[in-house]
């Protein structure tokens, strides 16, 4: 099989199951993204999360490194994008946190799973527990304009995702009966969140999107550029860890950061722009991305 072939083959099914839960609300049926999204959040996705890093197979120093590797590019990028939001005069409550955040989970570990296996998925849950740890700490507080960012201790995926960081650091083993009822339960994140994407994205009614595309292209480039090379200079990663690294911090806007957006009365508007575009531009560069490492 080609490489073109093998990449499409791998991003195919991320894509056209979002596309089904895009379709399902285009073709007028009903679909409670409140519940979907509480079940998702408060269960699904952090049993998978633990599961994933407690009975796993990734290795707990590679996952240390990939762990610190993933907060130092995030550093990196929270300032870099400060900077831009500065000289482009943008109000940072409404574009600092989601230029910087991605969609690491909705999108990041179903393609870390199609395109690098159960290890690549280990490796995407380390990434997305940075991701989920920044956004509900640093993130809420960016677009609350302030508070405490100690609220995450109160999160399942925060909760979920120290408590298997534990186990794993620990070799403790999970109880077979219990592996395989998180397990079980977990199964159910990836498609739930999926399907959950392509939904928000049919009901995003942003304005100015033409704006949004010179941001989304900044984004997507300095995100890749900084992965690839803090991963690789900094921390000595190559391969799946470092796959997924660049993967999962090159995925677009995350759905999330337009929710706190609306939570928290900054901007929204724009921020479903970016959402909307960076997302369409994933649809392109992620497959490319992907390709230089399958």
């Amino acid at each position: 099989m080609t490489p073109v072939l093998t990449v499409l083959q791998i991003s195919a099914p991320v894509f056209l199951l979002a596309g089904l839960g895009f379709a399902w609300v285009r073709a007028g049926y009903d679909y409670d993204t409140a519940f979907v999204t509480r079940l998702a959040m408060t269960l699904a996705v952090p049993c998978l999360v633990f599961t994933a890093l407690a009975t796993g197979t990734v290795d707990p120093a590679a996952a240390g490194r990939v762990a610190l590797a993933s907060l130092t590019v995030y550093l990196a990028l929270f300032a870099v994008f400060r900077a831009v939001c500065a000289a482009l005069g943008l109000d940072p409550r409404t574009y600092w946190a989601p230029l910087v955040i991605g969609n690491t989970g909705n999108l990041g570990l179903p393609l870390a799973l199609f395109a690098f296996g159960e290890i690549g998925l280990g490796y995407a849950v380390v990434v997305f527990s940075v991701t989920t740890i920044l956004q509900f700490t640093l993130g809420i507080w960016i677009v609350s304009g302030g508070g405490n960012p100690l609220r995450a201790a109160r999160e399942p995926m925060v909760v979920a995702t120290l408590l298997g960081a534990l186990f794993l650091w620990r070799g403790w083993p999970v109880p077979q009966v219990a592996a395989d009822a998180l397990g079980l339960i977990g199964q159910m994140a990836i498609p739930l969140m999926l399907l959950t994407l392509g939904v928000a994205m049919a009901r995003l009614s942003p304005a100015g999107l033409l704006p949004m595309a010179g941001l989304s292209l900044l984004k997507l480039g300095l995100c890749t550029a900084l992965a690839w090379g803090i991963g690789a200079a900094g921390f000595g990663l190559s391969g799946v860890p470092l796959g997924v690294l660049v993967v999962q911090l090159a995925t677009p806007v995350a759905v999330t950061s337009y929710l706190l957006a609306l939570k928290y009365e900054a901007d929204a508007p724009p921020v479903a722009g970016l959402v909307v575009v960076s997302t369409a531009m994933s649809v392109v560069a992620l497959p490319l991305i992907l390709a230089l490492f399958v």
